[in-house]
């Protein structure tokens, strides 16, 4: 079957020379079952009208896509990981398989993951665990859906081979996935070439980096101070959206921040049950460095990296700047998103910092279920009736508060709330309980029954909230999560 007329491959990541990649060879697996197909952004790329056997050929046993990359490409990078600087980093277990352009023009990777051993996999299988995969999907269709930008899991293929893992029961099952991202270009790939003390390869990567991820900046007379800011503004507005989603990322490592800002590479990720700023994700996280409530600290941290990065490139006082401006940034940010998140039209600087102070102050003092809330009062003063059904206690002073800026908001969006999500049944949310009895069914029982109805109802609450696909499209993707 052709390729769609969307499909418009792009190699650029080649312009950079050999400095920041090595050649990889794909993992032959046993087996090649098509567990998730995501047909919507397949077909941002012009890759949905591969047949299930050509998605397979290419997504699972990485047959070269038509004028793309002849081979995939290991991604070198350095990084600090829980604040500990690492060089012997790099992709592990993935690797870039292809770019490509989408409809608005904008660059994208796929890059995978389980994909097989690399040079940097430092003596792991380079497998990636089907629970693993499921995950992933989890995350980013509820980071979606909540208009979180992020990477989209586009395929989950099981391969047929048994996994030995110290965090979860073993033997368990083994999945390849390849993710749709916006660029696979980290902190620590700017880490890795000033460590190397490599200044022209590190000139290189900033007009790379400016040029496909920034473009708006690329003119700028002081280019490393633009970038610099370019980032701080978009990984300022990622954690704002996170934090409002209610999401807790889990390892906030340089490696894992991306210069885009788009949110991507999910492991211990978890949702917060309640506004609490030191529930943590994962295990390892003893000290609670990357806990919910520190994540914009976490990614201030990881600027500065950046920044020292940068200075054999620009001037240290006009870096400083840029990087000086996250905290107002983030605070922007977060106004922002809270209005968003509610579902009210701004109503000026004043009274939408009023609601934000109230609103947060109330969740965390009360510490009553997040989603619950969230959904309850999407739609401001115009959502009261839908809030006095709930079950929560909407009492107190903090409570007093919030109501009292709520009153005269108006819905930014009310044909939302003639939406079926928002006419009953609740937040569609997605706590560690409810990943465990998703996974458990497939573990179990080999019933994918569960996972795909919860991605519908995640899309659909997406559609709810201007983040998700038309109605029609909507009816039609049950059909194109394969099992």
């Amino acid at each position: 079957m052709p390729l769609s007329p969307a499909y418009r491959p792009d190699p650029r990541h080649l312009s950079l020379g050999p400095e920041l990649s090595d050649p990889a060879t794909p993992a032959s697996f046993p087996a090649h079952r098509l567990r998730f197909r995501n047909q919507r952004h397949a077909a941002t790329v012009g890759l949905d009208t591969l047949s299930d056997s050509e998605w397979l050929d290419h997504l699972a046993r990485f047959h070269p896509l038509p004028d793309n990359l002849e081979r995939p490409l290991a991604l070198r990078y350095h990084g600090h990981q829980f604040l500990s600087y690492n060089p012997y980093l790099g992709d592990g277990r993935g690797f870039l398989f292809a770019q490509l352009r989408d409809g608005q023009g904008r660059l994208l990777d796929l890059g995978t993951k389980g994909s097989g051993t690399t040079l940097y996999s430092r003596g792991g299988d380079g497998r990636l665990t089907l629970k693993g995969g499921v995950r992933e999907i989890l995350a980013t269709e509820l980071l979606e859906a909540r208009g979180v930008d992020t990477s989209k899991t586009l395929s989950i293929v099981e391969t047929g081979e048994e996994l030995d893992r110290h965090d979860e029961p073993s033997p368990t099952r083994a999945a390849v996935m390849v993710r749709l991202s916006h660029g696979h270009v980290r902190i620590g790939s700017f880490q890795r070439l000033h460590y190397q003390r490599q200044k022209a390869e590190l000139d290189r990567l900033l007009r790379y980096a400016a040029a496909t991820y920034h473009p708006a900046i690329v003119d700028a007379p002081d280019l490393p101070a633009a970038f610099l800011g370019a980032v701080v503004r978009a990984c300022a507005d990622t954690v704002a959206a996170w934090m409002v989603a209610g999401f807790v990322h889990g390892v906030l490592n340089t490696d894992n921040i991306n210069i885009s800002g788009e949110s991507f590479d999910y492991g211990p990720w978890r949702f917060t049950p309640t506004c609490d700023p030191g529930f943590t994700a994962a295990y390892f996280d003893h000290s609670g460095l990357y806990a919910y409530g520190r994540q914009a600290a976490a990614v201030a941290w990881n600027l500065e990296q950046l920044a020292q990065c940068l200075q054999s490139l620009g001037q240290a006082s006009t870096l400083s700047a840029a990087l000086g401006s996250y905290r107002a940034e983030f605070a922007r940010a977060f106004v922002r998103r809270t209005v968003a998140g509610l579902g009210v039209q701004s109503r000026g600087e004043a009274a939408d910092q009023a609601l934000t102070d109230a609103w947060w102050h109330w969740l965390e003092q009360s510490r009553v279920p997040f989603d619950q809330a969230w959904y309850d009062w999407y739609g401001g003063e115009a959502a009261e009736s839908r809030a006095r059904a709930s079950m929560l206690p909407y009492r107190g002073a903090a409570w007093e508060s919030v109501r009292g800026v709520l009153e005269g908001t108006l819905p930014a969006r009310p044909e939302a709330l003639a939406e079926r999500y928002f006419k009953g049944g609740g937040p569609e949310g997605l706590l560690i309980s409810e990943v465990e009895a998703l996974w458990d069914s497939i573990d179990l029982k080999d019933d994918w029954g569960p996972l795909h109805r919860k991605i519908h109802r995640i899309r659909r609450m997406g559609r709810a909230l201007g983040h998700g696909p038309p109605r029609a499209e909507l009816d039609e993707q049950t059909g194109s999560l394969s099992s």
